[in-house]
Formats: C-alpha cells, structure tokens, sequence
C-alpha cells in the first residue's frame, strides 16, 4: 500500500504524537509498505530512527510565520522562499526562544483553518503543486484537526481517500483565547466533510473528540498507540539498591502535574512513613516553564527535601531507557485528561508499575494491561498513598512490573498498532472498534 503521511514538527522538543507518527511510519515501512512521512512546519525530533523526509518541509514555520506577518511574503516568489523553507533554516530557528504571543496564536491557527482562503493560501498552492508530482497514493493521513484544511485540496489533487488523527489537540485549542478557540472550532467543524474518517489513539480520545468535535462516532476508528520495544528491556527483579525510586518522565509543565507528585511526595515522606528516597524527574523543559521548575524546587527546598529531587533535563533514546529502568514505580499525575500517555506505555514495556489518574487513556491502558494503578486526580495524597503501598508491598511492584511488559507487548506493540492501521485504510474495518 502506497501511504502518504504528514506529521507536524515540533521544533527542538521531543512530541508525543512525532514519536507516534515516526513509529508508524517506520514499522508499516519495515513490513513492505511505500510510506512517505512528510514534516510540516519544521522537520521533526525523534529518539528512534527518523524516517521522514529530509529534504522538503510543508507550511515551513518562518513562511507561515512571515506570511501572517506581512502581504509582502504572500506575494515573494516561490524561488526565494526556498531561502527560509530550507531545512537548515528551519533547524536554526527551533533552536531560538520565541515568546508565543496568544492572539498572534489564535490568529494564526484560525488562519491555518481557512486555508485556501487564508494569509497562507501560498503555502496551499506550494503543497498541490509538489503532490501533483507525485505518484497517487492509496491514502493520506494528516496528524491532526489542526491540519484538516488540508483535505480538500489533497483529495482534489491526488484523489485519493485521506484520515485525520486525533491525538490530543484539544489541549491546544481549549487554551486559545476567544474569539479565536470558537472559530477554531467552528471551521474545524465545516471541514469534517472533507475527510473520508478519523483515526483517535485510544478509547477515551474517540469519545471525547466525538463529542469536542462533533464527529459521528461511526467516522472515527481506534488505532490505539504502539510503542517499539526492541530495547525496553525489562529491569532484573529487584534490581535496583535502595534509596526507592520514584519517577516523573513527561513534559514539565502544570498541566502533566510534577508539582502535585512533589506535594505526594511530601505527603510520603511526612506522613506515609517512606523513608529517605528518591524523586527522579525528566522531561522537556520550554523556556516559558523554567519558573515553573524554579518555584518547584524552591518548595522542595523549603521542605528540607532538595537532596531528593532531580531533574534530569530532556533525553534521548539510550538515556530515556536507562531512566525508566532504574526506577521502582512511574507516576505523572497530569490534571489534563490525556488521549496518549505514551511514556506509561514506555515504563511498563520496561517493567517500571505505573500509578497514574483515573481519567484520560490510563483506565483502559491499566485495564488492558495490568501494569498500574489508577488514583484520584488531583489529590496528591492518594498518589502518595498508592505509592507507599507499593513500596510497603515489593511482591505486588513485581506482579505489576510482570503484567505491565507483557500486556504493552500484547496490546500495545508497534505492530499491531500497524496491523490495525492498515485495516483501517484498507477499508477493512466497516464498525469502528470500541473494545
């Protein structure tokens, strides 16, 4: 099956769904698929292979960029556009801190979503003129409804049927300022026809973006999430020495919630009777959030627990699984009901138990695995006190950590979640699944 699949660069910081789409990519490619992963906006990270094209980047950011700006960029010649669409330009500017302004974002994602009509209307043209070169593919698949005015001119120009994921770009939306979150939605909304379906990640992100989205639930298939676990090896049973270690491994930001498993902590240590130990943070860290990070090791601080903290920083592929596997238990008590949660998938695959919010995609993630244990959100003393269980009881850290690598390798490898990608371009799949 020829497949043509953008994905949506996020700079310099490791994302969820670039991970995702890269493993999709890569595996339907080993299994003899013609795949052509395409970036937009700025070329992608990845801490695996990446197998996206390197030479061509659609909606290049600093033309979007400047296009919004100004008419003039709307009217340079393509030729010299090619000086800041070049992928050396566009690596040079992920590099930079660039304060987001949130009606300059607001405009721009509602821009984005007129398409055709919008400041970006060049950059549309720019994409139909290279496609129409290209052999017709059996599908495309944009990487999520913030893209969805690309569909109609794709299908105008390669004919062909086209799926959008969705994957979590609510969180992105719910924090636009009006009136641009109502327009966002709205246009994304009037352009639900012009996709032949949609592909959610999980359960929970199937029903929400039906709801959010107002999607038929009959046009959203579940394809949930897989992750490559050729090095996640499982930790030696009680491998690891004292002092207990508990691990924080996501995006520092309020929403994943690291200030509430400090305050668990807290909790553990004051009153849970966990004695000295460890609390292991890692994770991209964007410049608007170090205060965020400085105020959360200032309390740790003040509470006497400042040689207990660590914050490891952002981390590749070798260091992601060295982190995981030195760790007794994994928690992220995000507060943002999450549609993913690849990096629990992660921790389980490696034997790491998880203790994660009951809400989101965890549910049906421990349901199907057996590798966790769900807690309250928001209520960092009943984190802390599954973890302290947990600590109090090695016996069940094991039978969780034993559950937890093989249900991800049952349920949640990147092969089946191929298997089932294919079956869903295929056509293959007439009822959307929702076991």
């Amino acid at each position: 099956m020829r497949i043509y699949a953008f994905t949506a660069g996020a700079a310099s910081m490791y994302c969820g769904s670039c991970l995702r789409d890269n493993a999709l990519a890569a595996q339907l490619k080993s299994e003899g698929h013609d795949v052509v992963l395409m970036p937009v906006y700025t070329p992608t990270l990845t801490d695996e292979n990446n197998v996206s094209s390197s030479g061509h980047v659609f909606f290049g950011g600093i033309s979007v960029y400047l296009q919004h700006q100004s008419a003039l960029f709307r009217k340079t010649p393509w030729f010299l556009d090619k000086l800041w669409d070049s992928t050396y330009a566009l690596r040079a500017a992920a590099k930079r801190s660039i304060p987001v302004n949130p009606k300059f974002l607001g405009e721009m994602t509602v821009s984005m979503l007129e398409g055709e009509r919008g400041a970006q209307q060049k950059e549309f043209e720019k994409m139909t003129s290279y496609l129409a070169q290209m052999p017709r593919p059996d599908v495309v698949t944009l990487p999520n409804s913030l893209l969805i005015a690309m569909a109609a001119p794709i299908r105008r120009t390669l004919n062909c049927p086209l799926y959008v994921t969705l994957q979590g770009e609510d969180l992105f939306l719910e924090g636009l300022h009006e009136p641009y979150r109502s327009d966002a939605l709205r246009l994304i909304r009037d352009l639900a026809p012009t996709v032949d379906g949609y592909i959610a990640v999980s359960e929970f992100c199937a029903r929400l973006m039906s709801s959010y989205l107002s999607i038929p639930k009959e046009k959203i298939h579940v394809v949930p999430l897989g992750v490559n676990t050729r090095d996640l090896e499982r930790r030696p049973p009680h491998a690891n020495s004292p002092p207990f270690r508990i691990g924080f491994f996501a995006r520092i930001t309020p929403e994943k919630s690291l200030h509430q498993l400090c305050e668990a902590y807290h909790w553990m240590r004051q009153q849970g009777g966990l004695p000295p130990s460890r609390l292991e943070a890692a994770g991209y860290l964007a410049p608007e959030q170090k205060e965020y990070l400085r105020i959360i090791e200032n309390q740790m601080k003040d509470w006497g627990l400042a040689g207990e903290f660590h914050y490891h920083g952002a981390l590749d592929r070798d260091q992601k699984v060295a982190f995981l596997r030195s760790l007794d238990v994994l928690s992220v008590p995000s507060i943002y009901a999450e549609p993913k949660g690849l990096y629990a998938l992660e921790a389980m695959a490696c034997g790491v138990p998880i203790v994660q919010p009951r809400h989101g995609a965890f549910p049906e993630m421990i349901d199907r695995t057996g590798g966790g244990i769900l807690a309250e959100p928001d209520h960092p003393e009943r984190f802390g006190h599954e973890i302290v269980n947990l600590y109090h009881h090695p016996e069940l850290r094991e039978d969780l950590a034993r559950r937890g690598h093989d249900g991800v390798r049952e349920h949640y490898s990147v092969q089946s979640m191929a298997r089932r990608a294919i079956a869903v371009y295929s056509g293959k799949v007439q009822t959307p699944s929702r076991a």
